[in-house]
């Protein structure tokens, strides 16, 4: 189909992550507004815009990206049932037949491929840590 397809798909999975994260990024930001470190760099003069962004969403950024890569299992688990909603071909869609026809070595064979897509989505938050935190780094 055209992209207009994907509009009622995309928003789906959207609103069901959208509010965990919202609230997520929320509560880490004002914990982190009300640390030391951000009074005492409004007490040096830098701008708010300085203050919030690289001061305070920058240490926030850990436990964001955590749950990120989290969520990213459930994703995919959500995937496979908006598939099966919107008659999408996709590896959940193949899945499910892989199971209907009790076909065994497939259903092996999509599920080690979405385990592999985790391992390397952990393994990404993992190196983006150090991206991020320069005290993070890897020895």
């Amino acid at each position: 189909g055209t992209w207009s397809s994907l509009v009622l798909p995309a928003v789906t999975i959207g609103v069901i992550l959208t509010a965990t994260n919202v609230r997520l990024v929320r509560t880490q930001m004002l914990d982190t507004l009300s640390a030391q470190y951000v009074m005492v760099a409004r007490a040096k003069g830098l701008s708010e815009w300085s203050v919030v962004y690289k001061h305070a969403l920058r240490n926030a950024a850990i436990s964001i990206i955590t749950f990120l890569g989290l969520q990213f299992g459930n994703l995919i688990g959500g995937l496979v049932i908006i598939e099966l909603v919107f008659n999408w071909p996709g590896m959940g869609t193949l899945s499910i037949e892989a199971i209907s026809q009790r076909d065994y070595p497939l259903l092996q064979a999509t599920v080690s491929i979405l385990a592999i897509m985790i391992v390397a989505v952990n393994l990404a938050v993992d190196l983006v840590y150090g991206l991020i935190d320069p005290r993070i780094r890897v020895t």
